[in-house]
């Protein structure tokens, strides 16, 4: 997996997009709950639940397991829609590039909102015009009842012919994605939920070479607190 792929191969890209859009469709059949943060809960055999709703990864498992577990025991899980798409992503890196791979330059995942990994490079668009299937979208919901802050927006990932995979509403068009998330308005609220010009995607480039090279570990990679933070649906992006 991902060997005979050179830096930047577009073939890579196509092939890891294909990857995006299966683990997505997987996650949607793999009987996993939506959560908020309070009531997550995890596989204790591969994860340790923090205080936060968060997955730590346990000492001694190799990440690529623990991430194939979710799709694999999916109803030991349940989440919010920002950690699938992580997980989501995390899945397709592995079939990407392999187990070995991906153990070596993911060691030490914690699965938290918008927390993830360095070396997957996220890269944001603000063009509907450049979004491709395999990419990350956000259906914004301004109005959302406070009460509810779960359904300020949704995080999806672009299937393509106008479906996207959002984790709590499943498989949808853009049509339904909105009309579901306005069904959990302030109540009188005339203002509508909105497919945003906001997309996340990985640098393919750059994942395409992990398979061949050493881990080199820095302290960015290294758990909750040295993630990389962004999310989607708002323009300021922090790294710490």
């Amino acid at each position: 997996m991902g060997i005979g792929y050179g830096p930047g191969d577009p073939s890579f890209e196509r092939s890891m997009r294909a990857g995006i859009i299966a683990a997505a469709e997987s996650m949607n059949d793999g009987g996993t709950d939506f959560s908020n943060f309070k009531n997550s809960r995890c596989n204790p055999r591969y994860w340790t639940r923090t205080d936060n709703g968060g997955f730590q990864l346990k000492e001694g498992v190799a990440p690529s397991a623990a991430i194939n577990d979710i799709f694999e025991n999916g109803s030991l899980y349940a989440f919010e829609c920002a950690m699938a798409m992580v997980m989501i992503l995390y899945k397709a890196t592995i079939g990407a590039i392999g187990d070995a791979a991906f153990d070596r330059h993911f060691g030490d995942i914690f699965l938290w909102d918008w927390n993830y990994d360095s070396n997957l490079q996220m890269i944001t668009t603000f063009e509907k015009s450049d979004m491709l299937p395999g990419d990350v979208v956000y259906f914004k919901n301004p109005d959302h009842n406070p009460d509810k802050p779960e359904w300020q927006g949704e995080n999806a990932i672009m299937l393509g012919d106008d479906r996207y995979y959002g984790h709590g509403l499943g498989i949808k068009s853009s049509a339904q994605m909105i009309a579901a998330l306005n069904r959990h308005r302030v109540p009188g609220s005339r203002i509508s939920a909105y497919f945003t010009d906001e997309a996340l995607h990985p640098n393919f480039a750059y994942i395409s070479g992990l398979a061949m090279r050493a881990a080199v570990p820095t302290p960015e990679n290294k758990g909750a607190r040295n993630t990389i933070f962004s999310r989607i649906g708002v323009k300021s992006y922090i790294y710490k």
